[in-house]
């Protein structure tokens, strides 16, 4: 069963290679999404999949980078896929 969700990860997780890390966990796990840096200092990952991978994306995100330092991972479901057919680090806003 697929799963899509939105996260967004708060904390020291910009300039500490959050969303390169991000992306090779994405790409091991056959998620497909995209995640980037906002304005507020927090990242934003879109991610859709297989239920069981998606679930290790999540693991993956309280702890991030080696460098980064998690203060908090909300998820919210979503309905749509509108995911690319990879995951790609998209630009900040």
């Amino acid at each position: 069963m697929d799963k899509t969700v939105d996260i967004k990860i708060r904390g020291k997780v910009q300039g500490v290679y959050f969303r390169k890390y991000t992306r090779e966990k994405a790409q091991e796990l056959g998620v497909n999404g995209w995640v980037k840096n906002k304005n507020d200092g927090s990242v934003e990952i879109y991610a859709t999949g297989l239920e069981t991978a998606v679930d290790k994306l999540i693991e993956f995100c309280h702890l991030g980078s080696p460098a980064a330092d998690v203060e908090s991972v909300h998820v919210n479901p979503r309905e749509d896929s509108e995911a690319p057919a990879s995951f790609e680090i998209r630009a900040s806003e």
